[in-house]
């Protein structure tokens, strides 16, 4: 009997079923969501080689690997939130989340607050760019950015920002 390892993205679905098959190249991502919550799962991962595949190639540049990597190094994924991800428009479409991240060594709960922007080409799904965004506010009553479904008050308050 296999074990059913939730998937870091934050579905609800476990990862042999959810991102896995993305990260394998059994199928590719059929929606912006669908590949934004596998680039993040592929971060929690360390899938390096994903990440720069799913990157499209107009944007990529020599450091991607080593920026990557560092940030692979020096930080955990904790949390995913998709918070839009409207129906696509043709070629484009666009994902706005916010990923709860810890750096090494700091106590802080971080936010990577963005809205992504993805190309459909040759069938295939790429990020391209992302406009940094604010971090969202949390309040003490909202349900807690890990996932538990306590209220932040009673969970993580004093990790987040």
């Amino acid at each position: 009997m296999t074990e059913q390892v939730p998937c870091p993205c934050g579905s609800g679905g476990c990862y042999d079923a959810c991102c896995k098959p993305y990260h394998d190249a059994i199928t590719t991502p059929q929606s912006p969501e669908q590949l934004m919550r596998s680039r993040y799962t592929a971060f929690c991962l360390g899938k390096v080689d994903y990440l720069i595949e799913t990157l499209h190639p107009a944007f990529r540049s020599p450091h991607d690997r080593a920026q990557i990597e560092n940030a692979q190094h020096d930080h955990r994924w904790l949390a995913l939130q998709v918070l839009k991800a409207p129906k696509s428009e043709g070629n484009a479409g666009k994902v706005e989340f916010v990923a709860f991240v810890q750096a090494h060594g700091r106590p802080e709960v971080e936010q990577l607050h963005e809205d992504s922007e993805f190309v459909l080409e040759n069938e295939r799904w790429y990020y391209t760019e992302g406009e940094p965004l604010p971090p969202i506010k949390l309040g003490r009553n909202n349900p807690c950015w890990c996932g538990s479904g306590k209220k932040l008050k009673k969970c993580h308050q004093g990790m987040a920002i």
